[in-house]
């Protein structure tokens, strides 16, 4: 996987003292947004998706100097940003004492009542049917349908294979489309 060039250059410039605020601005800058809503997919509530940004680019500025570049930056900061993610809903799950079921219902009940989801009906229920799918299936199912990422762009944020990952994905859209189906049922 080859870097692009302007991410080679920060890479370089972050690794120059008198550079790393500037290059590491310039990274924020870039990827800021895209790791937002990455994040927010998975934890849902807009102030935790705040504090695991800010966790993500404190541990991106604490490794970047260490970056090997096998990867694409992006790919790089996408794996911190899902380990961050993950890691603030287990301990969140650990602080309430509840199950990774009961997150995922606590999960949709804040999509219900959140003071920062806009969308119409038929997305609200999409949204709950991805927050209901296991954790693999859903990280995957977001990666896909919203970043529309590459499944060996996938591959290397997640450690899982192409093939376990196309099954994941496969498998999410199933439940995603039966979940859909019964609720759109009930309506009528």
């Amino acid at each position: 996987m080859n870097l692009a060039s302007d991410d080679i250059e920060l890479i370089r410039q972050f690794k120059l003292t008198h550079l790393r605020e500037k290059a590491f601005s310039a990274i924020l800058k870039k990827y800021q947004k895209q790791t937002y809503w990455h994040i927010r997919r998975i934890v849902i509530d807009h102030d935790d998706a705040d504090d695991v940004v800010q966790n993500t680019f404190v541990k991106i500025w604490e490794n970047l100097s260490n970056f090997r570049e096998e990867s694409k930056l992006y790919t790089w900061i996408y794996r911190i940003a899902t380990n961050e993610s993950i890691q603030f809903l287990n301990k969140k799950k650990a602080k309430l004492n509840i199950s990774i079921d009961d997150l995922a219902y606590e999960l949709v009940e804040k999509l219900h009542t959140g003071n920062y989801f806009n969308g119409n009906n038929i997305e609200l229920k999409l949204q709950e049917a991805i927050l209901l799918l296991p954790e693999k299936q859903r990280l995957v199912f977001n990666m896909k349908y919203y970043e529309n990422m590459k499944y060996e762009e996938m591959e290397a944020v997640l450690g899982t294979t192409v093939g376990a990952l196309k099954a994941s994905y496969h498998h999410a859209v199933k439940k995603i489309e039966k979940f859909m189906r019964l609720t759109l049922n009930q309506k009528t």
